[in-house]
């Protein structure tokens, strides 16, 4: 086995030698340097911290290059990030609520006994055993559904605002962190509210 092992070192080693040779980089025309600002269509994609007016906002055709439209874009996102702290409130109140059901269905299955069975008590070790089995609240498909939307809306607006604050554009970021401070100062109270209840 070792005589194989052997002999397959050398020939991939030189397989591989020979894809290396063909797989070069080479010269097509075009300038690849990352250290300057991109050339767009309406303006420049700088690669640091700046206020001109240009830079595409999420779409191509998003470009507030007036002062009314930067303003106007800032406001939007600045509305954006309300939005998505009050998501994230809903969220949490709709999380204690859904709590507070699953354990109401889960005391209803573990207290109401099928039909011609009698009622389980602790020296028969049913409830014991339903405590014991399972620590997850039950599928509640209303429930959980809601849930899982509520995250992707999140989870979406997040996504735009990681590509709004990629522009490097301090209006377009100030936009978003004081919109999010705010929404946390009008809504988050609501959702810590709910997760001590």
């Amino acid at each position: 086995m070792s005589l194989r092992l052997s002999v397959l070192y050398p020939l991939l080693l030189a397989v591989l030698a020979n894809l290396l040779s063909v797989v070069k980089a080479h010269d097509n025309g075009m300038d690849m340097s990352m250290d300057g600002s991109m050339d767009l269509a309406e303006g420049q994609m700088l690669p640091y911290l700046h206020f001109t007016r240009g830079d595409i906002v999420l779409f191509y055709g998003w470009v507030p290059s007036t002062k009314k439209a930067m303003v106007g874009a800032c406001i939007g996102m600045f509305l954006l990030a309300l939005v998505e702290r009050w998501i994230a409130a809903c969220r949490g109140v709709m999380e204690a609520h859904w709590r507070k059901r699953a354990q109401i269905v889960q005391a209803d299955r573990i207290n109401l006994p099928t039909t011609g069975e009698k009622k389980p008590n602790l020296t028969t070790g049913g409830v014991r055993a339903a405590f014991t089995l399972r620590n997850a609240p039950p599928f509640v498909f209303s429930h959980d559904l809601a849930r899982g939307l509520l995250h992707a809306v999140q989870a979406a607006l997040q996504f735009a605002f990681m590509l709004i604050v990629m522009t490097f554009q301090v209006a377009f970021i100030l936009s978003i962190v004081i919109g999010l401070g705010v929404g946390e100062t009008l809504f988050g109270r609501f959702a810590s509210h709910a997760a001590v209840h």
